[in-house]
């Protein structure tokens, strides 16, 4: 059976603890990264983007629409203002100004056709680009909540890895004292079953929780105290000593 001093036994308690602590602070990493605000937060942005893009285009198309309708007054006027020039001339037979006379009338009847549907697509697009602007107004709170959250994650999960790195230091430095033989039982054991050392504090291991059997004392206490005894329910290295009974 391996075998190490119990000094270096109970020094794993230390490397287990760094450990822990590394654990530790994944987990919190993990619980940050997941924020349960953030995907509530993600879809809204992203329904508010797409409501965005309808509200552009409905912009888009009212705007056509207008300068259509601009244009079409625009031709009637023109060709009312060169008709009325040329009847108030005078000149011309009196069949050809009745006939202009006439036009004359159909055509500002249609310029008061085309000017009420040139005002109605001016409501429209006015009101399309009222509903644009609220859209993006609540697009860019939206965003900024959003942001705020991913920059507090951000933050948080910058001083989370500070503490990792000087977590990991530390424990590179604490590993180098330990021989390279007990090193890889502890680590072989850490990364088997998450936890490399633990202590047997009256007849119970830390390492699982559980009290041990009276049968798994009994091995244990005829091992001698430099013998490397494991918990049998978690696999750690059970650190021994007089004192925890």
């Amino acid at each position: 059976m391996a075998k190490a001093a119990p000094g270096e036994q109970l020094r794993l308690l230390e490397v287990q603890a760094l450990d822990g602590k590394l654990r530790g602070l994944d987990v919190q990493a993990r619980e940050l990264k997941e924020d349960p605000r953030l995907p509530d937060l993600h879809a809204g942005v992203t329904v508010a983007k797409s409501d965005l893009v309808v509200l552009d285009t409905a912009v888009s198309d009212a705007q056509r629409a207008l300068t259509k309708a601009e244009d079409d007054v625009a031709a009637v006027v023109t060709r009312l203002e060169r008709d009325e020039a040329k009847l108030n001339s005078g000149t011309g037979l009196s069949k050809d100004l009745m006939a202009l006379q006439s036009e004359i009338e159909s055509l500002t009847k249609r310029r008061s056709d085309l000017e009420d549907t040139e005002l109605e697509n001016m409501e429209a697009f006015e009101e399309a680009t009222a509903k644009q602007a609220a859209q993006r107004e609540l697009v860019a709170k939206m965003q900024s909540v959003l942001d705020g959250v991913l920059d507090e994650v951000r933050s948080k999960l910058g001083g989370l890895k500070m503490e990792r790195d000087a977590t990991l230091a530390e424990r590179a430095e604490l590993a180098a004292t330990f021989t390279p033989e007990l090193l890889a039982l502890y680590d072989r054991a850490l990364a088997k079953y998450g936890v490399g050392a633990a202590r047997l504090f009256h007849g119970k291991s830390e390492g699982s929780g559980m009290q041990l059997s009276a049968g798994d004392l009994v091995d244990i206490k005829k091992a001698s105290a430099d013998t490397i005894v494991y918990c049998p329910d978690s696999g750690a290295i059970l650190v021994r000593s007089e004192e925890w009974g």
